[in-house]
């Protein structure tokens, strides 16, 4: 990691991944059962009374909710309730002022994806990347970018600590489309066999700071380093 902001992956297969943002794993640790009455592609998992999950595959609008289970590490399952809030383009002209990008990372476009995660199950799921990926009008599978220190345009991108049973938070994520690309959705997509809940809906356009009467961030924080230099950008190759 170089500098102060990391820029994980614009194409899904291009990024590394840890336990906490780990890429669809192959194969999907599938429930032998229904789970909320539905079965196929969820890992067991017990949800409350009248909790129903999601069918995998249901194509969803900006607005609408999926409830789903999600395994983010092997002995750590959770239920959550996903509302996709809002498709949002940007710019680095507009939003990445005073970060040092090179020419990789300015060759993709910038968008924001807002979103309301619930925890409908019973384990504390504080400190998790978000399981949400932005689909590319290409076809491409895009993980949400990381950063190594406060992105104050769009933020929080990983749950709070601790977020149990009935937690509700708000969160906003980075995506970079390739090659100067479209956001087509968004796509909850825990294994590569899972048939993925989608999101779609308008994209609009990040209010210019002079039409919202102040930038995004509200001012330009953590623009500069401690030593005087602009942290550096990082895109997985």
């Amino acid at each position: 990691m170089v500098g102060g902001l990391f820029l994980c992956g614009t194409a899904l297969a291009g990024c590394g991944s840890s336990s906490h943002h780990a890429a669809p794993s192959p194969s999907p640790s599938a429930s032998s059962g229904d789970a909320g009455g539905v079965a196929s592609g969820y890992p067991s998992v017990s949800t409350a009374p009248g909790v129903a999950l999601t069918a995998p595959g249901k194509a969803l609008q900006v607005g609408e909710t999926a409830t789903v289970a999600w395994q983010p590490a092997q002995h750590v399952t959770g239920v959550l309730g996903l509302t996709v809030t809002g498709l949002e383009r940007t710019s680095f002209e507009q939003s990445f002022k005073g970060w040092e990008l090179d020419d990789a990372t300015k060759s993709n476009a910038p968008y924001f994806v807002t979103a309301t995660v619930r925890n409908d199950g019973t384990t504390d799921l504080g400190g998790r990347p978000v399981p949400l990926y932005g689909l590319a009008a290409s076809g491409a599978l895009v993980e949400a970018s990381s950063f190594a220190t406060d992105f104050k345009p769009c933020q929080p991108s990983v749950l709070p600590t601790p977020f149990p049973a009935g937690a509700s938070a708000q969160v906003c994520l980075v995506f970079l489309i390739p090659n100067g690309g479209a956001l087509d959705g968004v796509s909850f997509r825990p294994s590569q066999a899972f048939d993925p809940i989608t999101w779609s809906g308008l994209v609009s356009s990040l209010p210019s700071p002079s039409a919202a009467g102040k930038s995004p961030a509200g001012k330009s924080p953590s623009a500069k380093s401690p030593g005087g230099k602009s942290p550096g950008a990082k895109v997985s190759p």
